[in-house]
Formats: C-alpha cells, structure tokens, sequence
C-alpha cells in the first residue's frame, strides 16, 4: 500500500493511498475465515462452514468489507503519520477518490480537525464599559407602577368623561350588516381604555364618554383577524355601567410589608433598594443583550485568526442556500436546477457569511471549554418551558416541536453562547 498525507492547513488533511487488489483479496480471505466460524448454512454445522461457500454466499458483502477494512487501514496510517489523534477530528471522512481498476484501487480521503485557537487576545477584545445608573426618580417610578399593579379598582365619584386609563365596565353587543354575531356580546366587561386589548379603534371611541351613556362604536376587524370576520366592518352598540380608577396606594412601610413577604426588613428603604438592584440588572442585560454582546462576538471573530474545517462551511453554505431556496418561485428553483453556473454564483454569495458564522461557533465553543460553561439538556427544557408560559402555550408541546425538529442543539449552542459572552463582561466589570 502507498500512502502520501499531506495536511493542508491546522484544520484540514488529505491522505492519498493505493491499495492493491492483493491486499483486498487477503482481507476477503480473512474476513471470510472469520466468518466460516459464526455463519449460519444450510447443510452445514455452526463453525463448520467451508471458506468456499462463505464466498459464494456473502459474495459482494465480502468484497465491499475488504475494501472497507483496507480504507480503515489507510485513514489509520495517515492519521499516524500526520500526528493527528481521533480526538480531534470533526465529522466523518470524506472519501473525495474511489478510482477501483483491476489491480488497484486510488483512493483520496479528506478529513478534518477542531481548530486550535489562541485565546489569549480575548480579554483585550472586551471592551471598557460601566454599569448602567438608576436614579432616586427611576427607582420610585418603578415602586409607583408597581403599587399601582395591585391597587384595587374604585368607582369615580363625580360623573366625569373617561380618560385613557381608566377602566369602564361596559355591556356590548356587535353587529356586521345589522346581524349579531357569534362571541360579539358580553355583560359587565372591564376594559381599561389605552390596553389595545380590543379591535383597534374601539377604546378610542369610549374616551369622552360618561357613565350611564350609550354609545354606537363603528371598528374595522383586523386583515390578519382569525376567523371569518378578518376585513369585515362591525358596529357594536356599547353602553357604559361604571367607570373605575385605580384607588391611590400610599408608597410607605406597610405597602414595603406587601411587596417583600417573608422579608424580615420589609422597609421602605429595603424595597427601594432592592428594586434598585433589579432596575441595574435589567439595564445591564439590556446593554449587553442589545449593544455589548453582538459588537463583542463580531470583534472576536475579526481579531482571532485560525483555519476552518472546509467540509462545515460547505454545510453552513448549504443550509443558507435552502433557507433561500425556500422563499423562491418554482421557476427560480428550476432555473437554477439546468443551470449550474448560475447556482454554484448563488452559492457563493452566502461564503463570507457562511465562514464568519463557523468562526463564531468555534470561538464560542473554545471560550466554553476554558471557562468550563456547559449547558445540560434540563436547563434547555427549563428555557423553553418558560418562554412557552409566558406566551401562553402548552410547555411540553413546545419542547416537543422544537425536539422534533431538531433544534435542541442550536438552542444549547445560543445559550452557551450567551452564558460564554456574559462571563467575558462580568470579568471586565469585576
């Protein structure tokens, strides 16, 4: 067998072999001895199986075991002498070359590394910044709005004419060319006006109006409305019962108690503090969410240079085409079929993108393993069970879908990614 490794760059090898058919034969024969020993034959005892009929039987299984076990053979050897231990390597090989003729077969297999990354410019790459400042103003807004939240509603004393914001307990009844309809009517509903939590137009026709007023509301469903009343004018006769505010709630140590229960020093000056504390954290992950952490990835990927596995920016290439691919017409799609010239330029153009966002992955992944970040399955599922409640759906459906369509691993990645860039902010902080 001839070999020729060649390692083309830290993140890719070619090894080049020819195999002579003789050394195929040899395998064949001692697969086939093996085999004689295990096979199950008609007319014959277990183990007592000639080398013959195992031939005649397995036929071309044999031959394509051979060649396989002579390919295992060459990767090993290659691998052996370009230093490069299985660890290391990412995917499988690539057999690029299978040229099989009489007496020899020529093969060429591609393979591919993790690359080595110098990390040691990162913590220069993070930048300078400062924690965000709450003020005395912004901390006693958010104690407003939040006292506010858990006020209860009281009816107004004097028979004014409604504002945005207060709340009108209406009866309602809806029609659409003089005809009710299905879910168009209701009693004793509480609408606080400015919601938007009805179709719009309808909140802004109450403002003004009094109670014991009725009114006529004319509204325009929503195009994107569900059902068969998307588009369709609709006239709703409304008329008002009460109106109600929210009742003021005196900002003070006991209102401290019912904001912080189970809190030993539930003061004033205690909530204030620790609202505080949240109103800098959420300023913080809003700074790094929407500033500091995109900027952060896109200076590393510009600033650390290494080689890239050639074989996954092809699939990233891919996945950008199809994605493409998906949002064109059929004759675009067939065009581009007959025409190859024209796809591989299409293809093209997703290259630079495509390599930056294989960049990124390996950056992150390295970062990951140094600072020891890990993101278990459990904390995946936690993450989608909560963003699922929050929007109102089934948890477990959610996770289901995601889980099916394979997108588990692309969420764990975008978490470690964001746990990874995080830690490289706080460092700076601290």
């Amino acid at each position: 067998m001839e070999i020729k490794s060649n390692k083309i760059d830290n993140a890719n090898a070619e090894i080049t072999a020819t195999i002579s058919m003789d050394e195929v034969n040899a395998n064949i024969e001692k697969i086939a001895k093996q085999l004689s020993k295990t096979a199950n034959v008609q007319g014959f005892r277990k183990g007592k199986v000639p080398v013959a009929i195992v031939k005649k039987q397995y036929g071309q299984k044999l031959v394509e075991d051979a060649e396989a076990e002579a390919l295992r053979g060459v990767l090993a050897k290659g691998l052996e002498e370009l230093n490069i231990s299985n660890e290391s390597l990412i995917g499988e090989p690539n057999i690029s070359k299978f040229d099989k003729s009489a007496d020899k077969i020529e093969v060429a297999v591609k393979v591919a590394m993790r690359p080595e990354i110098d990390l040691s410019s990162v913590e220069s790459s993070v930048p300078d910044f400062s924690k965000p400042e709450i003020s005395e103003d912004d901390v006693n807004e958010r104690i407003k709005t939040l006292a506010e939240s858990q006020a209860p509603l009281v009816d107004i004393k004097r028979n004014r004419k409604m504002v945005e914001g207060d709340t009108a307990v209406i009866d309602f009844e809806g029609f659409i060319d003089g005809e009710p309809f299905d879910g168009g009517k209701a009693e004793g509903h509480a609408l606080t006006l400015g919601s938007n939590q009805f179709i719009p137009g309808f909140e802004d026709q109450l403002i003004g109006v009094k109670r014991d007023e009725e009114v006529t509301i004319n509204v325009t469903f929503p195009e994107n409305y569900s059902g068969d009343l998307a588009g369709k004018d609709a006239e709703f006769k409304v008329k008002v019962n009460q109106v109600q505010v929210k009742e003021e709630v005196e900002i003070n140590d006991e209102l401290a108690a019912k904001m912080l229960p189970g809190e030993e020093n539930a003061t004033l000056d205690e909530l204030k503090k620790q609202v505080k504390t949240q109103l800098e954290n959420e300023a913080l992950g809003k700074l790094y969410n929407e500033d500091l952490k995109p900027k952060l990835l896109e200076t590393l990927v510009d600033s650390l240079a290494f080689d890239l596995p050639e074989f996954v920016v092809e699939q990233e290439i891919d996945m950008a085409l199809n994605k493409k691919a998906s949002d064109m017409s059929e004759d675009e799609i067939k065009e581009l079929r007959e025409n190859a010239e024209k796809l591989n330029e299409l293809r093209e153009t997703f290259r630079d993108e495509a390599a930056r966002s294989v960049k990124a992955t390996f950056i992150i992944d390295s970062l990951a393993q140094e600072k020891g970040v890990q993101i278990q399955e459990n904390e995946v599922m936690q993450t989608i069970y909560f963003e699922a409640m929050q929007m109102g759906q089934d948890p477990q459906k959610a996770y289901d879908h995601y889980k099916d369509a394979g997108y588990l691993p692309a969420i764990q990645m975008s978490m470690v990614e964001d746990k990874v860039l995080s830690a490289l902010l706080n460092e700076k902080i601290a």
